[in-house]
């Protein structure tokens, strides 16, 4: 395990970081069916890989990890992989305290935490405490979330403010609505297992956020994996709209 303060690693110290990177776990039930296992064995894989990532993303010295983990979409799939998915996201926060303490990272979380059973509300919460003060990186899980779903409720928020007389609508600008965001910007998104579609991610945040798809599903995405990715974005010119100074 790593202790201390985060440090660049040398494989890709020469390129710039991504402060926060958002990665769309995707590929778990692919991988399980290639290989003739219950659907369930590939989230448990996903769920070490989970594991393998954070710590790499902490060491190469990110600031912020975001993962898609469970969409709001995802409810509508068979029961028994839904309870077996939140079986196994309780296991997770049950046996990643010690991890992410000794790590010095603090856990939170985005989406509709309510809709999730007590049994994974209540040590989530726990874990979301006991982290509260660490500071070398920040890992967010979003569970039952979805993007157009954070975006109605930000703009109900507003709404309610103009409605009463806190803001007059000529005060809603861009900034004003990220700030009602539930997670800042990512400068760098992944996605895993060959997939080239957003799916209902941080809609609005990823306006100008370096896009990456890979083929490795995503039980067999780890370090290597996250460090390629990371070199892929140290060599792209972003420009926010803008053109190179000369």
């Amino acid at each position: 395990m790593l202790h201390g303060r985060a440090v660049t690693t040398h494989s890709h110290s020469h390129h710039p970081l991504p402060r926060h990177v958002a990665i769309i776990l995707d590929g778990t039930g692919r991988w399980a069916d290639r290989r003739g296992l219950p659907r369930l064995e590939g989230h448990r894989r996903g769920a070490d890989s989970v594991r393998t990532v954070t710590r790499a993303a902490r060491a190469a010295g990110l600031q912020r990890l975001t993962l898609y983990a469970f969409s709001e979409q995802n409810w509508g799939r068979p029961i028994v992989e839904v309870n077996g998915l939140m079986q196994l996201l309780r296991d997770y926060l049950l046996r990643e305290r010690a991890e992410l303490m000794d790590n010095d990272i603090r856990l939170t979380t985005i989406g509709r935490i309510e809709r999730l059973p007590d049994f994974v509300r209540e040590p989530l919460a726990e874990l979301e405490e006991a982290t509260r003060d660490n500071a070398s990186m920040v890992l967010c899980l979003a569970l039952s979330y979805g993007g157009r779903e954070e975006i109605a409720r930000a703009v109900r928020r507003l709404a309610e403010r103009v409605q009463s007389g806190e803001l007059a609508p000529a005060d809603l600008d861009e900034a004003l609505i990220a700030r009602e965001m539930d997670v800042p910007d990512p400068d760098f998104v992944i996605r895993t297992s060959g997939e080239h579609r957003i799916s209902n991610f941080l809609l609005w945040q990823i306006a100008y956020a370096e896009l990456y798809f890979t083929e490795t599903l995503w039980p067999d995405f780890g370090k290597p994996e996250l460090l390629e990715a990371l070199s892929s974005f140290g060599r792209r010119d972003r420009r926010f709209g803008l053109v190179k100074s000369a």
